[in-house]
């Protein structure tokens, strides 16, 4: 508690363009130009110098929300994320897209907010006005929500998705795909009893199920079988799993993805049960870790577009509105010993 003598608290100081302004003795306008790095406008190489070496003594940052309100849009790229852990091929591929958006001047922003309707996702993400979203659960994306985002100025809607949606550009990425995938081969290598893992971890179903009713679909047209398999990504599930395996009855699995594939492979080997004599196993996205497997694991490579197109696809919606059409994302089977 502050004494009746005791001094009061300072008031905090908000640093302005004008303080950097008097620091480096230019003009705010100047100050602007520098740091907001404004294209047409002239500043020599020591001006430019003294601004970044005055905002730097300062700690003064450059306010996002006002630079948005001068320039009539903001540099943000917002990207859902809704899906909590989608392995290393598409982390790894988003940390490039990022680098690859910096250097059109855009900033990536993560959104962490998870919605069961489409509308209020579309009016969470409208409120922080991005100049682009980029959505890779692209399925989820309604036209209603479309609309609603490009009446909130976002000029560029571009979506990873098994469908076309109306008013976005839409990349073609069908999970379902995957999951046939692996189980034509499982069924072409003699397996007819085929086990689907069904990760565990929080959003992964939005991806899992499409790659079940795939591998569903292809079963049903052979004498095939298919039995979903609930696995959280820990040693102590998978060592559950492979103990039941015999009650199964099962002789291949697709297991999502190569993370969950290597961990159900080693908790099967710990059980003695022989890979592929017993079981046939396939992963998906044909990581690094794949191939070192023992045995190598089957897996299926996915041939994605690359982060510097997207990137250049994502600026020329924002500036013009339109972009050139993107192939589809495929599915390759690698095969390998596990198989």
């Amino acid at each position: 508690m502050t004494g009746k003598n005791d001094p009061a608290p300072a008031a905090r100081v908000s640093l302005t363009s004008a303080d950097v302004a008097r620091l480096a003795g230019v003009s705010r306008a100047t100050v602007s130009f520098v740091l907001n790095d404004t294209q047409g406008h002239r500043v020599s190489e020591a001006t430019r110098a003294r601004v970044l070496d005055a905002a730097r003594q300062l700690g003064y940052v450059p306010h996002a929300a006002a630079r948005s309100l001068r320039a009539g849009r903001s540099n943000l790229v917002l990207m859902p994320s809704s899906i909590s852990a989608v392995g290393r091929l598409v982390s790894d591929w988003v940390d490039d897209l990022h680098s690859e958006l910096d250097r059109h001047g855009y900033t990536a922003v993560l959104h962490a907010g998870r919605f069961t309707d489409p509308l209020d996702a579309a009016r969470a993400w409208a409120e922080l006005r991005p100049a682009a979203v980029i959505a890779l659960d692209g399925d989820r994306l309604t036209p209603q929500a479309a609309e609603l985002l490009r009446r909130a100025g976002v000029s560029g809607l571009l979506a990873f998705a098994s469908r076309a949606v109306p008013g976005v550009h839409t990349i073609g990425f069908d999970h379902a795909r995957i999951g046939a995938t692996a189980a034509e081969h499982l069924i072409a290598r003699g397996r007819t009893r085929i086990g689907v893992v069904m990760p565990q971890e929080r959003g992964l179903a939005t991806l899992a199920g499409p790659r079940l009713a795939g591998a569903e679909s292809v079963a049903a047209r052979h004498m095939a079988t298919v039995t979903a398999l609930e696995l959280s990504y820990t040693r102590e599930s998978a060592t559950a799993l492979a103990r039941r395996w015999a009650d199964l009855g099962l002789d291949a699995v697709f297991a999502y993805n190569d993370e969950y594939a290597a961990l159900l492979l080693h908790a099967l080997r710990a059980e003695g049960i022989v890979v592929p004599d017993d079981v046939a196993v396939v992963g998906s996205d044909d990581l690094v870790l794949s191939s070192l497997q023992q045995p190598p694991l089957t897996s299926i490579r996915l041939d994605l577009v690359s982060p510097a197109r997207v990137a250049d696809a994502v600026h020329e919606l924002i500036e013009t509105g339109t972009t050139a059409p993107i192939p589809e994302i495929e599915a390759v089977l690698v095969h390998r010993q596990t198989s």
